[in-house]
């Protein structure tokens, strides 16, 4: 039988993000993805238009009816966009369930995709049940706000937090692990120079399919590392500015 992650995402239509990134990532771990869409959006690789929220009785329902006939345990999630979708998932994880959650406060493209509102009732609900949290810099600092790094992951309520620093960073990227607040790694990457649209959803889905396979964190982190950089270097150009990750890489 093989392994399954539960996702919950928006749909990008171009592609390149969201559940379809998610999708193409874990399966290319022998993973099987149980996907819930969150958020209709109109996008593309210039720029995200608009969000539309799916009702959130609907995704409890599909919830719902996953676990009537599956056994869950690991579940990433990715785009949320309002507060009654993170205060029903929040509510129905459980102790059982390992959280991988990417914060996407921002899109690439600098456009807001979460209120303040939804961001405290996430921070107050559904950040509590996150096992391993992704933030890049500009998202720990909304996160946890006027904090230098360590005491904003010491702020955090997740056991494991990866800041990846690619939003800041201009020639090498450095990205640091931290278990119950302390630093237990960094790993290092050349910058590559363009644009890319749903590396975060290929790092993050990378790592759900390696927990869910069983690996230890800082391993599944370490592979998840490598192989979101190896489908940078392969990345498609599919339309007029962001590059596509190439998540079929070897």
């Amino acid at each position: 039988m093989l392994d399954r992650v539960l996702v919950l995402s928006g749909l990008d239509p171009c592609g390149g993000a969201g559940i379809a990134a998610d999708i193409e990532t874990i399966n290319q771990f022998g993973v099987t993805p149980l996907p819930i869409v969150t958020t209709l959006t109109v996008q593309n690789t210039q720029r995200v238009e608009s969000l539309h929220a799916v009702d959130h009785h609907l995704i409890e329902k599909q919830l719902n009816s996953l676990q009537e006939d599956i056994d869950i345990n690991v579940i990433k999630i990715g785009l949320l966009s309002s507060v009654e979708q993170i205060s029903v998932i929040a509510n129905w994880i459980d102790e059982a369930h390992t959280v991988i959650l990417d914060p996407i406060i921002k899109a690439s493209t600098t456009d807001e995709l979460l209120t303040k509102q939804a961001i405290e009732v996430l921070k107050k609900t559904l950040l509590p049940k996150v096992h391993i949290l992704t933030p890049n810099v500009s998202e720990l600092e909304i996160l946890a706000p006027g904090l230098d790094e360590q005491a904003a992951i010491n702020s955090l309520p997740c056991e494991w937090v990866l800041l990846t620093t690619t939003d800041v960073s201009e020639q090498m990227i450095e990205h640091r692990l931290y278990h119950q607040g302390e630093l237990l790694e960094r790993f290092s990457y050349h910058k590559l120079p363009g644009q890319y649209h749903g590396s975060g959803c290929t790092l993050n889905s990378a790592i759900s399919a390696l927990i869910a396979s069983k690996l230890d964190v800082n391993i599944a982190v370490k592979r998840a590392l490598d192989y979101t950089y190896q489908t940078l270097l392969n990345a498609k150009r599919i339309g007029k500015i962001q590059y596509h990750p190439n998540r079929a890489t070897p």
